[in-house]
């Protein structure tokens, strides 16, 4: 296996994992097939949510999902008058019931403080494991993100500075595009005008073929698409661009490789699911294959399943989504993971809402951050008003809020609208 592509040594531990104490219980029998499973099972026993910020409890006393015209709202609030807003993802439409049911009576009557060990245990909490993925992970990143609100404004803290230190006030970002179902002349036109959009320094593209957004059950895309575009977009956007490439999971092992060479000849920063998200062995062959980073993780809901793509070198580059998979507190435990056999760590960005907040607030403590961040614009239904950043694209960067909690006011009127959700 070739490692020089890679940034960092085989029996390199980096440090700046925070010190701390748990009882919880251990994640797995450590290092009995690989040595490195111990040092990452310590790391998933330190604490993320800084406790030591609030002396006195933070009961929960109600937490409600609201919903106005597909849009959704969670509103949090403790028994001493605290509240918390956080915004949910657009698929709660069919989610929601597992927030109401499953989720809801489990964090009623629980202190926030201990938001880390309620996060765990809210698996365990009626079989909830058995709806593991985007089914579970949703509805309670949209829990977390409220609570985090909450704590946030009664410490004055960011949702950042709650997690972690600030590392990047400002985020970097790529424009990421949609277009592998489009010819190659119609996406180059897409690509163009969402990069001169919102001056794009960096940009990711979409290869391979898959049934997207058709009912043809026959549809991969384009013939020879793949192999065309690569060179074409380097050619356009020149030497100076950033430029990642997506399969989201497409290839089979062999066919991912030829096309990570390509990839890798036209200078492409890394690969992202060449193979399905949960072929971990063919994943690592991949890896092994390359001499470019593969990047992976936003469809992963396990974090034993990031334990084993980073002891196992599958991933030089995690990309856990904070909706997807369960929120900030979770995710920064993989990127802390990821962190301490030196790899590096860009979240997967749900669209919509105010994903792209989360995203950036998220960033801002990753001391292995990458260089840039997805984003795929500011376009939003939710009305609101930060104070602490214009929260625009300059220089190809957003500055991140300051203010407390997520650092935006979203509109009490627009919060009106919304109604009761039940199941």
């Amino acid at each position: 296996m070739r490692t020089n592509r890679r940034h960092f040594l085989a029996t390199a531990l980096a440090g700046g994992v925070a010190a701390g104490t748990s009882s919880r219980p251990s994640y797995g029998a450590a290092g009995a097939l690989n040595p490195r499973y111990a040092r990452l099972d310590e790391i998933l026993k330190q604490p993320v949510l800084k406790k030591e910020l609030f002396t006195t409890p933070v009961i929960i006393q109600s937490l409600e999902l609201l919903r106005y015209q597909g849009n959704f709202l969670c509103r949090v609030r403790s028994t001493d008058g605290a509240e918390g807003i956080s915004v949910g993802h657009s698929s709660l439409n069919s989610l929601y019931p597992i927030f109401a049911t499953l989720l809801q009576p489990f964090f009623i009557g629980k202190d926030a403080r201990d938001l880390d060990l309620l996060l765990e245990k809210v698996y365990i909490y009626g079989f909830n494991f058995r709806f593991n993925g985007l089914a579970l992970g949703i509805p309670l990143a949209t829990i977390e993100f409220a609570i985090l609100d909450m704590l946030g404004r009664i410490a004055n803290k960011s949702l950042g500075q709650l997690l972690g230190e600030i590392h990047h006030p400002e985020v970097a970002v790529y424009q990421a595009t949609e277009y592998r179902e489009k010819s190659v002349e119609e996406s180059l036109e897409l690509i163009k005008r969402d990069v001169a959009e919102y001056n794009a320094h960096a940009l990711k593209i979409k290869v391979g073929g898959l049934m997207f957004m058709t009912k043809d059950i026959h549809a991969v895309g384009p013939a020879g698409r793949t192999e065309t575009i690569i060179p074409l977009i380097r050619k356009t956007v020149g030497d100076d661009m950033a430029l990642y490439a997506d399969a989201n999971g497409f290839y089979s092992a062999p066919e991912a490789i030829r096309v990570g060479r390509l990839l890798e000849e036209y200078r492409y920063g890394f690969f992202e699911e060449p193979v399905m998200f949960d072929w971990y062995e063919e994943t690592k062959q991949v890896a092994d294959a390359l001499t470019m980073p593969v990047a992976g993780g936003e469809q992963e809901y396990s974090l034993h399943g990031f334990r084993w793509l980073i002891a196992n070198d599958g991933l030089q580059i995690v990309q856990p989504d904070n909706y997807y998979f369960g929120g900030m507190i979770r995710a920064t435990q993989v990127a802390r993971m990821a962190q301490a056999f030196g790899k590096s760590c860009t979240p997967h960005m749900s669209g919509g809402g105010l994903g792209y907040l989360y995203m950036i607030h998220f960033v801002s403590t990753l001391p292995n951050a990458c260089p840039h961040h997805e984003f795929k614009g500011l376009r939003t239904n939710v009305r609101f008003e930060c104070k602490t950043s214009p929260l625009q694209v300059v220089d190809g960067k957003i500055k991140v809020p300051t203010g407390p909690g997520l650092g935006v006011n979203i509109d009490p009127d627009y919060i009106k609208r919304h109604q009761l959700v039940k199941a």
